[in-house]
């Protein structure tokens, strides 16, 4: 059984086939079957997120058993972890150029369609590459991005607060003296 990642959106995302010859992250339609997990969305757009093993089990992810997210690390090497930090940059990428503020992120075991979220996060799109992150399955996630997400929202009203009143709209301008 393979992890599967869906992303909801206003706009359809570029699609990137999968090629088996030369795996890569990939982006397609979903398939009939999958049809019932729509339900889960409310974007008007969702498609299947592929990583570079074809489904989505090169993304990083935690099971959801007997009521927790379990995970070991210690089973992992640097070639699954090299993998993980690729597709996490992927999507990353992706989802920056989708030129939407938000999109709507639900992973779970192939197959698992109608089975309802077991956690629901709101996340900036930064916390995408953090180390420690990893989607939970059953996990459904709205992921704020670009000047929307709430690290940058932060960011910037304490910029604004440092920033004396003179120098507000000023750009950082080089001395070409």
């Amino acid at each position: 059984m393979c992890f599967v990642l869906y992303a909801g959106t206003d706009r359809p995302l570029p699609r990137r086939p999968f090629d088996k010859n030369a795996p890569d992250f990939s982006v397609s339609d979903l398939s009939e079957r999958e049809l019932p997990f729509l339900s889960h969305f409310t974007k008007p757009e969702v498609q299947y997120i592929g990583s570079t093993s074809g489904c989505g089990c090169a993304f990083p992810y935690v099971t959801f058993e007997k009521g927790n997210w379990t995970w070991f690390e210690e089973l992992q090497d640097d070639t699954q972890r090299n993998a993980e930090r690729y597709n996490q940059e992927a999507l990353v990428n992706l989802l920056r150029s989708s030129r939407e503020e938000a999109v709507e992120l639900y992973g779970v075991w192939d197959g698992d369609f109608v089975t309802p979220p077991k956690a629901r996060e709101e996340i900036s799109l930064e916390r995408l590459l953090d180390p420690g992150f990893r989607f939970k399955e059953l996990g459904f996630y709205i992921v704020r991005i670009g000047m929307h997400s709430q690290r940058t929202r932060i960011r910037l009203m304490a910029m604004a607060v440092a920033t004396p009143k003179f120098m507000r709209g000023v750009g950082s301008a080089v001395c070409g003296s």
